[in-house]
């Protein structure tokens, strides 16, 4: 599965908030300035051939549905950042977080507390 671009990206995440819809409904959530809907018609499209999206064609116009989850494209996303940026070390990307002032010691004890709770 392909990696989206940032226009993709931002439409995706309006798709998975919504669940389905058609093409305006997706264009009516998206931030101002809104692209034209020839654009948001475009990247559709691309997500469908992507295989992101499936598509039904109800009338003259198509009802879309995520093929993927929200879940499922941050975990194989997100490992494929950190194999490429942080060795494939999850401690690597934490670390780098921590000392980029990304994570507050408040945050670090509740992933810890997540980590110890997951043990049980």
């Amino acid at each position: 599965m392909d990696k989206l671009t940032h226009q993709e990206e931002e439409v995706m995440l309006v798709i998975w908030k919504k669940g389905r819809g058609i093409i305006k409904d997706f264009l009516e959530e998206l931030p101002e300035p809104r692209p034209p809907y020839t654009t948001v018609a475009s990247v559709v499209k691309n997500l469908e051939r992507k295989d992101y999206l499936a598509s039904e064609k109800i009338g003259n116009t198509y009802l879309y549905t995520p093929h993927i989850s929200q879940d499922d494209y941050k975990k194989r996303f997100l490992s494929g950042i950190v194999k490429s940026y942080f060795s494939n070390s999850y401690k690597e990307m934490v670390t780098f977080f921590a000392q980029e002032n990304k994570l507050s010691e408040e945050d670090l004890r509740q992933i810890i507390a997540m980590i110890e709770h997951e043990k049980e």
